[in-house]
């Protein structure tokens, strides 16, 4: 009975979404809905795959591992700069996010550049592209960039279709753009998978197995929701459906791509510190003034406080997100007495990014059900914010200079497809979990 409640809310939940990007849909007519069907089945059948056919989940347990070792051998390159010398461990003022968690995004970036080097992630990204070209007749540089999204960022997937991207439909950039924003970087992967699992190795292979399945899951998803916002016209030439990947180097050897990765992962790494010094130093100072304003001179603080059960201080901006996203993370299968602080994360990854939304996790996770955690986690796995919108615009446009008109008008929806497209997953999640 209440797994038949649950499936009941999850089709709810599956068709409101789906009504929205309906809502916004540039062409109605000719929206192919056995594709978006076909789409939404390939999301059921990975996430029954990765979660409940034991062979699959040891294979995804096996990479999932990958990663939670990758935060190891990060560790020991961090304990060799910071232990000080003759003693036997590093000083505990340093043992810190900065100093723990931002340096494995310097480390999985050369990681992956070694990667890319020797064609292992072109092969793997091959192999998705096929199946989500066969499943649901997309060109083939929709499938490369959708399959790209998986493991590399925003901004580095269009490179795999670098050669076509001039030459794209609308249709077809707007399934680009929504595909970097349904998914995540593996460069940020391992550091997700750092503070939502902790120092505990079970919860960190746990985490890294539901962050790899949700990034996984949300390709078909984004690739649903942008066809939805922009249908693609008349039948695909055979031409069109080739997969062909570029054969481009990330560097001249291996030494050269691992250099060039740990570049990259460390500009990305200081971005992220500092993203992350300055939101959270804004939300205090708003917060401050909505607590010690609106809160104070109306009583709202208390109230809030006793309301909430103490999940909420006051009046701050974490409650208001809250509020307003209460009702979308019911839609997604969160307990209700949970709603509102997921319905905060949930806010906060719209307006500021991801990042910052799953750095709260550890701090709100005392006060939420394990499956509102788990749920939150596939809803949060996408590069879906407002910040987004101007790197996927400057980061695209710089390789299809000729694209930049339709990169800006579709921008903000194909955002609105990313967070739905994440949205799907968690959804399908709510019901596997």
């Amino acid at each position: 009975m209440d797994f038949l409640i649950t499936l009941v809310r999850a089709l709810f939940g599956l068709a409101v979404m789906i009504a929205f990007l309906y809502a916004l849909s540039y062409d109605r007519k000719s929206i192919n809905w056995r594709l978006v069907g076909a789409g939404l089945l390939l999301q059921l059948v990975l996430g029954v795959l990765v979660l409940k056919v034991d062979m699959i989940t040891h294979i995804f347990d096996g990479i999932a591992h990958f990663f939670v070792k990758v935060l190891d051998f990060t560790h020991a390159g961090t304990d060799f700069l910071l232990t000080p010398f003759g003693a036997a461990e590093v000083d505990t003022a340093l043992n810190n996010f900065v100093f723990k968690i931002l340096p494995t995004i310097v480390f999985f970036s050369a990681v992956s550049s070694m990667l890319y080097y020797f064609g292992i992630l072109q092969l793997i990204t091959k192999g998705i592209a096929w199946v989500m070209s066969k499943t649901m007749k997309l060109t083939g540089a929709e499938s490369l960039a959708a399959a790209a999204n998986v493991f590399i960022g925003q901004t580095e997937a269009p490179l795999v279709i670098r050669p076509y991207l001039e030459g794209m439909s609308r249709s077809e950039i707007m399934c680009l753009m929504t595909g970097g924003f349904a998914t995540i970087a593996g460069s940020v992967f391992a550091a997700y998978v750092g503070f939502l699992g902790g120092d505990d190795p079970a919860e960190q292979q746990l985490f890294a197995r539901h962050l790899l399945n949700a990034s996984i899951m949300s390709a078909p998803a984004a690739i649903v929701a942008a066809k939805i916002l922009y249908p693609l016209k008349g039948e695909i030439p055979l031409e069109a459906q080739k997969l062909d990947v570029p054969k481009e180097k990330s560097g001249n050897n291996v030494l050269d791509a691992i250099t060039r990765g740990s570049t990259d992962g460390f500009r990305l790494a200081v971005n992220v510190g500092i993203m992350l010094l300055v939101f959270t130093a804004f939300i205090s100072m708003i917060n401050y003034g909505l607590e010690h304003g609106f809160g104070d001179w109306f009583g709202w603080n208390e109230a809030i406080a006793k309301s909430t059960d103490g999940r909420f201080s006051g009046f701050t901006i974490e409650y208001v997100l809250g509020v307003v996203f209460a009702p979308v993370a019911w839609l997604l299968g969160v307990p209700w007495e949970d709603c509102t602080v997921v319905g905060q994360l949930l806010g906060m990854k719209t307006a500021i990014n991801e990042f910052y939304a799953y750095a709260q996790i550890p701090s709100v996770a005392p006060v939420l059900q394990e499956k509102s955690i788990l749920i939150a986690t596939y809803a949060l796995c996408g590069f879906a914010n407002f910040a987004s919108i101007g790197i996927q615009i400057g980061g695209i446009s710089a390789l299809a200079p000729g694209q930049r008109q339709n990169l800006t008008e579709l921008s903000f929806k194909a955002m609105i497809g990313g967070t739905i497209a994440a949205f799907f997953t968690a959804i399908f999640a709510s019901l596997l979990v």
